[in-house]
């Protein structure tokens, strides 16, 4: 199931990283794992972020996606399901209207 993945990286231990020349390492090391098909970084209410697709076959690969924020930058992780224009048609949303109406 294709995911949205919003990462807040807050301002430490993030800047101790860029001092020390590892902030770069460590991201390309966590996307080497998660291997997202989509991947941005910006800025999030204030702080760095980032934003990814990725691809979560069970719930309990949530993990494996999440930790790597969460023991390295101490960042907070949002997943939200993505459906494709194709997902939405499937969805029977007439039918949904006429028995929730």
């Amino acid at each position: 199931m294709k995911m949205l993945l919003t990462v807040d990286i807050p301002h430490e231990p993030f800047n101790t990283l860029v001092r020390s020349g590892k902030a770069g390492e460590t991201i390309g090391r966590i996307l080497e794992a998660i291997n997202p098909e989509m991947a941005y970084f910006t800025e999030q209410d204030g702080t760095r972020g980032a934003i990814f697709v990725i691809d979560v076959q069970n719930p309990s690969d949530v993990p494996r996606f999440a930790e790597p924020f969460f023991l390295n930058f101490q960042a907070n992780c949002k997943f939200r399901i993505l459906m494709s224009p194709d997902d939405l048609q499937k969805a029977g949303l007439e039918a949904l209207g006429k028995k929730w109406a």
